[in-house]
């Protein structure tokens, strides 16, 4: 496994950890979400990121590190909302919640490879404020898909922007952590 594969599969089981012990506290009660609502909430996480970023102080006394984690775990939310958009259920069990988890990493996993190799880990060198401001775009960019239904004359579907926020945050959480 490379150096990049191994850090990135500790910050997933990290955020996965978190995730799965919500769903213990919680249930599923976010699969009320309309996918709208769940993007909002990540802008509030990234937001609340730049604005730590550029102020420095945290009157809440959380730094940025776990509003990268929420990011990541409501991207994978928006992309079970995706897969399960004919599911009306809102209570899944914690084994089906568990698979499709890993499915929707697995996926980000698989492009997070294939992006890797054609820009040849330029996250790297990137500043973790650029790649905030990169997440922040995507939301953008997902917002306005949503305000048009879903529709695109080129661009890729709000799962492809999920996916690149989940792989920002965790070079963002790789580059502060290691």
């Amino acid at each position: 496994m490379s150096e990049t594969e191994t850090q990135y599969r500790q910050v997933i089981q990290r955020c996965k950890d978190l995730f799965l012990k919500k769903n213990k506290d919680y249930g599923t009660a976010w699969r009320i979400l309309r996918l709208p609502s769940i993007t909002d909430q990540i802008y509030i996480k990234a937001q609340r990121i730049r604005t730590l970023q550029e102020t420095g102080i945290s009157k809440v006394g959380e730094g940025i590190e776990p509003e990268f984690v929420g990011i990541i775990n409501y991207c994978v939310m928006a992309l079970i909302q995706l897969a399960l958009q004919n599911d009306s259920r809102t209570d899944l069990p914690t084994d089906e919640l568990e698979h499709h988890y890993d499915e929707q990493i697995g996926r980000v996993i698989d492009l997070l490879f294939a992006k890797n190799h054609d820009y040849g880990e330029a996250w790297r060198d990137m500043r973790v404020s650029s790649m905030t401001d990169i997440i922040l775009m995507k939301l953008l960019r997902t917002k306005q898909i949503e305000d048009n239904q879903g529709n695109t004359l080129v661009s890729e579907g709000v799962d492809a922007n999920y996916m690149d926020m989940i792989n920002y945050a965790v070079f963002c959480l790789i580059k502060l952590t290691h």
